[in-house]
């Protein structure tokens, strides 16, 4: 009965002597030394990334729907849309204003990439299902401050949708 009593103290007594050590070699904690204050190393270019000037995208043709599903965070706009043939790609919403709202409505451009011309693909045609792509963008809590109505164009129409 005395041997776990001994061995609880003994063991007590070397934890508490590793205070002492705490910046010998011997501590774990130490075998790495004191993290220091770096200099932030990026890989962006100076001045930053800019905006392509050779974005070669379109409006899609139709937007077919829209949605907003809110989130504890925000909210997440999702719009469908429908261009002319198969193969388009690289869907986005890109909003209008520097994303700020007027007069309470924030309006995106529902943008698409052509599929290469002449391939097989750009041109069949098929149902208008099988052609839809989808695109969406989050907003924050912050960002929908004063937003009261959500506007996404496309070449021949727009969808709306208010709250």
């Amino acid at each position: 009965m005395k041997s776990p009593i001994v061995l609880v103290l003994t063991l007590s007594l070397a934890l508490a002597g590793c205070s002492s050590i705490r910046d010998s070699r011997l501590n774990p904690f130490n075998w790495f030394g004191r993290s220091q204050q770096a200099e932030a190393v990026t890989l962006a270019p100076e001045g930053g990334y800019g905006t392509s000037a050779s974005d070669r995208r379109v409006l899609v043709e139709q937007v077919t729907s829209l949605e907003i599903r809110r989130t504890p965070e925000g909210a997440i706009i999702s719009a469908a849309g429908v261009p002319p043939t198969q193969g388009w790609w690289d869907a986005e919403l890109v909003a209008e204003n520097g994303g700020n709202p007027i007069g309470g409505t924030l309006t995106y451009s529902f943008v698409v990439a052509e599929p290469v011309p002449g391939t097989a693909v750009a041109s069949r045609v098929l149902t208008p299902v099988s052609r839809e792509v989808t695109a969406g963008a989050f907003l924050s809590n912050i960002a929908l401050d004063g937003v009261r109505r959500v506007v996404v164009t496309g070449a021949l129409n727009s969808r709306t949708i208010s709250r």
